[in-house]
């Protein structure tokens, strides 16, 4: 019981000093407020369990603090107490949202039993509504865990668009998840008996991705011994999904163009056409239009890829899904760990709410993996998440490498490669792991980037 709080708001200091002394007998860990004021500035800075707080203090009364609280988090359960009972103070107090009304001098078996109901309330209809939501999610997409406004809109349109032939454009930052939405659009369409193939177009060069896309004849380049099909062949009955689209070198659109266009394609090293029968998904985190604009992608391409476009929102425009999305990947890790974790704390829970998470779900089930492998307990709490998530200045020992060494000229005796590894270690650390945005600031493709994380086994 230890990870429950409870804040303690009265003005009368013997009084909050008697019912800390109990709720503490009782195994519940607490916090405390002389007025309603600093009770709400307490609620706001950091999750609490639950609140038992006066009706009349000095600066801020009971009722106005609880109309605050309320505003901010409708879920805290607040319990009003007072010397001065009335039947008016008590429907006002409900009104505003109060779980309960408790009379001075206190009953302590009565308000035990309502600080246990109302804790018990509020973990059930946490419960009820995160099941509620996961059959809801898994009715309407498979893969697709969500239940904000943006993701059911999401939802709905994956649904709508899945059984079509229709080529579909994948938008969205790094790390939102765009291959799972592909991987909803094939499995609701009429291919799903048959493959999905996946390729990373950020992650080969232009003269392998070539091979990878069409397959090679033998002889056709050093190395290539023998005749190998490539993914359209692979994928043929089937569906094609390009991640990283906008990485595909302007030679190569042109032949994709003529692939989508034609339903043929050459393997490099021959003239005889194959003919296709694939259903083509792409994604990328680039802005197509403005890559259209500079001379990098084709317009006709884009035209043909954008038949039907889906965007994927960042993390942070959709914050009423990270608890279900902590809690899924917390059942995920725990079972791969072969742990048995019961949640998380309201405060642990509090922090993945505030963050601003750079690097969208992939930061997140990054966060959550970690959490679930240093958690010792029942429930993970704040000190098992990342320390990026705690504020904290410190650096993170898994780079603290990276820090550059301190004197008059941090870069003397550095090799251009370690100052290179440097930078790039600090930029994926600044961008929460999403290398699309890492290699933006670091001047260089994401193949690049890809290549470089290789060379200096960052991977």
């Amino acid at each position: 019981m230890s990870d429950v709080t409870v804040l303690i708001v009265d003005d009368d200091v013997a009084h909050r000093t008697m019912l800390r002394t109990m709720l503490r007998g009782w195994g519940y860990a607490t916090d405390e407020a002389d007025d309603g004021e600093t009770a709400v500035e307490k609620v706001r800075e950091k999750a609490r369990d639950a609140v038992l707080m006066d009706v009349r203090m000095a600066r801020m009364g009971g009722i106005e603090a609880l109309r605050r609280i309320v505003e901010y988090n409708p879920a805290v359960p607040v319990l009003i107490m007072t010397a001065y009972s009335s039947v008016e103070t008590a429907v006002e107090a409900l009104r505003l949202g109060a779980y309960d009304y408790l009379t001075k001098p206190l009953d302590f078996d009565v308000l035990r039993h309502t600080l246990e109901r109302a804790l018990d309330h509020t973990r059930l209809v946490s419960e009820n509504r995160e099941l509620k939501s996961r059959l809801d999610d898994a009715a309407r997409a498979p893969g697709i865990i969500g239940r904000s406004a943006p993701m059911r809109e999401l939802a709905e349109l994956v649904a709508t668009v899945a059984p079509s032939e229709a080529t579909v454009l994948i938008t969205g930052e790094s790390g939102t998840g765009k291959e799972l939405v592909a991987r909803s659009l094939h499995a609701g369409s009429r291919r799903s008996a048959k493959q999905l193939v996946t390729v990373n177009c950020a992650a080969l060069s232009e003269s392998l991705l070539e091979s990878e896309l069409f397959g090679h004849e033998r002889g056709a380049f050093t190395g290539a011994d023998k005749r190998r099909d490539g993914r359209f062949v692979q994928a043929d009955g089937g569906t094609l999904f390009l991640d990283e689209i906008g990485e595909l070198p302007l030679l190569l659109q042109a032949k994709l163009l003529r692939a989508l266009q034609q339903g043929e394609i050459q393997r490099v090293g021959s003239d005889v056409p194959l003919t296709v029968d694939v259903r083509l998904l792409a994604a990328t985190n680039r802005d197509l239009r403005e890559e259209v604009a500079a001379g990098r992608f084709r317009e006709d391409l884009f035209y043909r890829l954008n038949v039907i476009g889906i965007h994927m929102p960042a993390l942070r425009e959709r914050p009423d899904d990270i608890p279900l999305l902590a809690a899924h990947f917390l059942d995920r890790y725990a079972e791969r760990n072969r742990k048995h974790l019961k949640g998380f704390t309201p405060q642990a829970m509090d922090m993945l709410l505030k963050h601003p998470w750079p690097g969208n779900v992939r930061e997140l089930e990054n966060a959550v993996e970690r959490a679930v492998i240093m958690a010792t307990g029942d429930w993970v709490g704040e000190r098992e998440l990342p320390m990026s998530l705690r504020g904290a200045g410190g650096a993170d020992p898994a780079v603290a490498d990276t820090a550059l060494p301190t004197g008059q000229d941090p870069y003397a005796g550095l090799s251009l490669e370690d100052l290179e590894r440097r930078a790039i270690v600090a930029t994926l650390r600044e961008t929460g792991d999403n290398k699309s945005e890492a290699a933006r600031r670091l001047g260089i493709t994401r193949a690049t980037l890809h290549n470089k994380l290789k060379k200096y086994d960052l991977e």
